[in-house]
Order: C-alpha cells, then sequence, then structure tokens
C-alpha cells in the first residue's frame, strides 16, 4: 500500500511539474495543432516578411512604423529583441534576405528614384498591387551602407530570396515586359530567365537542396482576362485575386501546379523534409478578406489547415530543423488591422 501512495505521489508531482512547465499559450487557437507556445516579437505597425539568418540567430524584416510612412527594412534578435533600423529611412523598401555569412543583407528600393514613399495603390481600381518601377535590389552591410547595387533595370526588381545553399538569389523582373523569375549569382552576375508564360510570378523560395522554386503564380489564358492583365500591368499594378502555387526545377524546368484553388494564395515556403510547402490563403473565406496558412504535399495532395484565425495569417518560414514557424498575423493586434511577427514551436 505504501508503495502504491509512493507511486501516486510521484504521478501528481511529474503532472504538475509538466503543467507548471507549459508555458502559457493563449495567442494559439484551439484548432491549430500543429502550432505550440506562439510567441509575439513586434508590437504595432505593420510588419511582415521575416527571414531568418543563416545561423538562425537573427532576422530581417519590413515594416511600416512611425516615425516612417511606407516599408522600410529592419533586423531583430530571433526573440524579437535590439529591432533597429537597417534600411536609409526612404524610398519604400521589400523583400530583405541575409546572405552567406550573415554579415550583409539584399533587399530592394526605391530610393534612388524618389526619397519619397511612392504613392499607394488606387484601390478605386478594386484590390491590386503596385508594381512600382523604381525597385532595385541593394546589398547592405549590418550598418544600413549601400555596398552594392545588383540590379539596374528602369522597371521593377524585387522579391528577391537567397538559395539555403547560399549559390544563388531568385527574383522578380517586369525587364522583359512581363513579371517573370529569374536567378543570377551573389553579385548580380549570370542572370537567367526561368519562367516565360504571360502573367504574374513572384514571391519565390528555393528548397532547401536549392534544387527546387516554389512561387506563385497568375497565368491568364483567355484573350480577354490576358488584356486585362496588360492594361493594368501597364499602369503599374497587378491584381492578385487569383493566384496559385507552383514548383519548379531551379532551371525553370518541369512546372508543376499544386494549388487550383481559384483563390489569393501566396507566400509559400519549404518545409525542410522538402516533401510539403506551407502557403498563405484566402481560399476558405468567399469573401476573400481572411488568410489563413495551409500545407500541401508537393504532388497537391494532403492540404491541410493550419491556422485559423479569422484575419490574417501569411509569410510563414521554417527553421531548417523544421522545429520552428515564424509568420506573420492580424491576430492579438493592439489596434484594429495592425500586423505583427509571431514565432510557434511545430507540431509535427
Amino acid at each position: 500500500m505504501k508503495a502504491i501512495l509512493v507511486s501516486l505521489t510521484v504521478l501528481v508531482c511529474l503532472a504538475r511539474a509538466t503543467v507548471y512547465a507549459q508555458p502559457a499559450d493563449s495567442l494559439r487557437l484551439p484548432q491549430e495543432r500543429h502550432l505550440r507556445n506562439i510567441r509575439q516579437l513586434t508590437f504595432g505597425g505593420e510588419n511582415a516578411e521575416a527571414y531568418l539568418s543563416f545561423d538562425e540567430t537573427k532576422l530581417s524584416f519590413q515594416s511600416t512604423r512611425e516615425p516612417y510612412h511606407c516599408d522600410q527594412i529592419f533586423t531583430m534578435s530571433i526573440d524579437g529583441k535590439d529591432q533597429s533600423l537597417l534600411s536609409g529611412g526612404t524610398g519604400r523598401t521589400t523583400c530583405s534576405y541575409f546572405l552567406p555569412g550573415d554579415s550583409t543583407i539584399l533587399y530592394s528600393s526605391t530610393y534612388l528614384r524618389s526619397l519619397d514613399c511612392p504613392p499607394p495603390p488606387d484601390f478605386s481600381k478594386g484590390y491590386i498591387w503596385a508594381v512600382y518601377k523604381g525597385y532595385d535590389i541593394f546589398v547592405s552591410d549590418l550598418h544600413g551602407t549601400i555596398l552594392r547595387r545588383l540590379t539596374e533595370t528602369d522597371g521593377y526588381d524585387a522579391e528577391a530570396t537567397v538559395s539555403p545553399m547560399g549559390d544563388r538569389i531568385v527574383f522578380t523582373s517586369v525587364r522583359n515586359g512581363d513579371l517573370d523569375l529569374y536567378t543570377m549569382n551573389l553579385d548580380g552576375t549570370d542572370i537567367r530567365q526561368v519562367t516565360h508564360e504571360i502573367g504574374y510570378d513572384g514571391g519565390a523560395f528555393f528548397s532547401p537542396d536549392g534544387r527546387k522554386i516554389v512561387y506563385r503564380g497568375y497565368h491568364p489564358t483567355d484573350s480577354v482576362k490576358v488584356a486585362q492583365y496588360k492594361e493594368l500591368l501597364g499602369q503599374g499594378f497587378v491584381r492578385p485575386s487569383i493566384m496559385e502555387i507552383i514548383v519548379m526545377d531551379a532551371d525553370g524546368g518541369n512546372k508543376k501546379q499544386i494549388t487550383n484553388a481559384g483563390a489569393a494564395s501566396f507566400a509559400p515556403y519549404f518545409h525542410p523534409n522538402g516533401k510539403q510547402i506551407i502557403f498563405a490563403s484566402n481560399m476558405n473565406d468567399p469573401k476573400g478578406r481572411n488568410f489563413d496558412l495551409f500545407l500541401v504535399n508537393l504532388d497537391g495532395t494532403g492540404l491541410e489547415q493550419v491556422t485559423f484565425n479569422d484575419t490574417f495569417d501569411g509569410f510563414p518560414v521554417f527553421t531548417r530543423d523544421g522545429k520552428h514557424l515564424i509568420f506573420a498575423s492580424n491576430r492579438h493586434d493592439a489596434v484594429k488591422g495592425e500586423t505583427n511577427i509571431f514565432t510557434a514551436d511545430w507540431v509535427p
């Protein structure tokens, strides 16, 4: 009997220790079974596209916060501390990414065209994204000094990310009259066009082994929609209401569309296993306003919803070991509509 009581006491103590060791997880919704221990890294403003350094101790991200009136590039530690401005505070910036060695970061900026923020899109045309002609891709050190200009075309060069292998950059450009994907060396040489279909190709990332690229694409086929796309692009805009997730070889071969939701699916990123893609989509909202994260196999099977927040979740990024997810969300917003960066433990 004494042995039984001792065993029960041990079990109760272990149970209490487990309960007390678990962090409060008030930011997680009950359906979000893949996520645990969600932690908020930024507080206030519009923060998005947080990408890891190669040593995974830092994040670069874009943010609109006072006193800036459009996106600037910031860096912070993986725990959200030591947030500091990297870009020069002029023009508009987007899509920052660490280069191998973590002493430099590439990002796109319009500051050479104008020191002012470019005008926002005219939403009287409906929900559209601006394709600013002034964007070029630059390399900066961690103190904000521009070291190199990688692109010099008179048009849109942006959305650049770096292969985990540390050898190539993939980016979107309108240099040939359409929004296509290109790859290049880290110094801007050996530029190769890897998509050629009429329509928008963007938001690309390499697979963990650098052999594949995943991206969002919109490829109108009938003449009316092609004409509408070209007319809007000529005005410097795209309409992102329908985008699908596509995977191809890094040289542009073996393209395969892996979603067919007829929705705005974007921000795809490879799971470290190389066999799945996580992405954001409004496919489950008839009004098209609520974006959640979804997981899908490379062959398009196994679609699974990951987040269930009723506003916006997007821009997911895994750590290399697959144990953590970084993403942007409107959840827990102090001011309605603000977007912050979160990190979470990933539960397979």
